[in-house]
């Protein structure tokens, strides 16, 4: 009888242990906690993809959705200028600047790296699409402790035609004309940063002056 009980329990004990392994862990805000950083300094964003434009226009749409998370965001241009007028003329070159010197010019209690890995425009012989992936990570710039990190990515597809093949390649060719003479990064960019700080299972923690949430 024991053991017909135990061949019943091993699905069970099988299915419990696939249940763990599928299960996202909840990410770890300990350190963001004990830091407790009010101000944030963005460094422009480390570019590994082909766009040569990529940095700034990345560097550009993050400044938002950290302010609207409730921190301080020094000025990108004030903080770009500065760095260009100190001898560092690349964002590359921005990248390599000790914590604490950045710490110590700026007063600055966290500060936000990103790495870009992809980014533009994709044509295929049928579609188009816009991509945008890049790593973030908020860094204590008094002690160099990881706070938060996240993968930005997004995809706007540029056609979506379900026709035939003439029509397909034809919506092809106008979104790949179109595309020339309009960049949509900016756009895919912001959507992409915006749902990797804002995100509920693992964004960015609320800062000091975020707007006191009201109860429904």
């Amino acid at each position: 009888m024991m053991i017909k009980r135990t061949f019943l329990l091993l699905p069970l004990v099988m299915v419990a242990m696939l249940t763990g392994c599928a299960t996202t862990e909840p990410y770890n805000y300990d350190a963001l906690l004990a830091a407790k950083p009010r101000s944030i300094l963005v460094v422009p964003p480390l570019n590994e993809s082909l766009e040569v434009n990529a940095s700034y226009i990345d560097l550009s749409t993050l400044s938002r959705p950290l302010a609207e998370k409730g921190y301080y965001v020094f000025p990108v241009a004030v903080i770009e200028s500065f760095m260009k007028e100190n001898g560092l003329p690349t964002p590359d070159e921005m990248n390599q600047v000790p914590l604490d010197k950045l710490h110590e010019n700026t007063g600055a209690d966290a500060v936000l790296y990103t790495r870009i890995s992809d980014w533009g425009q994709k044509y295929t012989l049928l579609d188009s699409s816009t991509v945008v992936i890049s790593h973030v990570k908020l860094v204590d710039a008094r002690t160099g402790a990881l706070l938060w990190d996240a993968d930005a990515s997004a995809v706007q597809s540029g056609s979506g035609n379900s026709g035939g093949l003439l029509e397909a390649l034809v919506a092809a060719a106008i979104t790949q004309i179109i595309g020339d003479m309009t960049d949509m990064t900016p756009s895919v960019a912001r959507l992409a940063n915006a749902q990797a700080i804002n995100n509920t299972q693992r964004g960015l923690l609320n800062g000091p002056y975020a707007p006191p949430q009201h109860p429904q």
